[in-house]
């Protein structure tokens, strides 16, 4: 059972695009496409506006908080082609840090990368291109460029959990292993596809291509490792659909020799949703997934003991069905 929605008036004067909770729940980010950015300090049922960011010149499609190891950092991606990352310090609020322009197109999605990482931010395009944005020791901003990630366009990106499936239910795993270094992008080449760090090269390449959609894809989530041998991707679409693809950890019986397993696609409804599906999300827990449709309806799903998903409840502006 979900609680009831809370509305509340972001003061925005046009479509908003995204709405972020940093780490502790305590802010809440909202972009829009009056090219602003409003900031609200969350307590309880009451919301505050406590600042308006004023920099892109286009529709804001997205923002990201930084892990807050790395302070209080925010990230904006517009259709103006930038990237904009701020800074909060006491007595001037957020100011931008870093203005990323290498892109020739609208910046359509970002991702901040998990924290063990380090303050790595990943973009995607409408030029097909993906980049990333390291913030290095040296104290200066590092970009590198994937070209022709996507020839027709990025939708969305999103970044696999660094401990490996499986690593929980394997005796002394979590010490041998090495992070992992794995993203995944959606285009509107109808494609999802996993990119994975090359150590030789030091760059990201495509490890999988994974087809099924027949139209654009909006969005691409991995769901938080929770110690299952498996990894969990979402993916939806223009076409109505959401599909879970799924992998299972390699078998552990001959290690370096195990075979890559391929990933398994599954349906997450037997028929197709009432409009374009935006965005997947999933829980902390990552054993529930939300779904985002243009009907204006929030869908919230959950697998059952025989790996079938079920929708659990229903959340619209008006009423909450379990």
């Amino acid at each position: 059972m979900t609680t009831e929605p809370l509305l509340f008036d972001t003061q925005h004067e046009d479509m908003i695009h995204d709405a972020q909770p940093d780490y502790y729940g305590k802010r809440l980010a909202t972009c829009s496409s009056d090219s602003t950015i409003h900031l609200f300090d969350i307590e309880g049922n009451q919301q505050k506006l406590i600042e308006v960011l004023k920099a892109h010149t286009g529709p804001v499609w997205q923002v990201a908080w930084a892990h807050p190891k790395f302070g209080s950092v925010l990230a904006s991606c517009s259709y103006d082609g930038t990237v904009l990352i701020w800074k909060e310090t006491p007595g001037s609020g957020f100011t931008v840090i870093k203005k990323h322009d290498k892109h020739q197109a609208s910046v359509n999605a970002i991702a901040w990368a998990p924290h063990e990482l380090g303050p790595v931010l990943l973009c995607g395009s409408s030029d097909g291109k993906i980049s990333l944005l390291t913030f290095t020791e040296e104290g200066v901003w590092d970009v590198q460029m994937v070209r022709s990630a996507h020839t027709t366009g990025v939708n969305s990106v999103g970044w696999a959990p660094v401990i490996s499936a499986g690593s929980f239910t394997q005796p002394g795993a979590t010490q041998k292993a090495s992070l992992v270094k794995q993203f995944a992008s959606g285009g509107c080449d109808n494609l999802v596809k996993i990119w994975g760090f090359s150590e030789e090269k030091k760059t990201y390449e495509v490890i999988q291509t994974l087809e099924g959609h027949t139209e654009w894809v909006r969005d691409v989530a991995f769901a938080p490792n929770i110690g299952l041998p498996r990894t969990y991707l979402a993916s939806c679409s223009q076409d109505r659909k959401v599909y879970i693809w799924t992998q299972d950890a390699p078998s552990s019986k001959a290690p370096g020799q195990a075979a890559p397993v391929e990933w398994q696609r599954q349906q997450l409804s037997s028929t197709p949703f009432p409009d374009v599906v935006w965005r997947v999300s999933w829980s902390l827990s990552g054993n529930v997934l939300a779904v985002s449709c243009g009907d204006n309806k929030v869908t919230l799903w959950k697998e059952n003991l025989k790996g079938e998903w079920e929708r659990i409840s229903e959340i619209d502006e008006n009423t909450t069905k379990a």
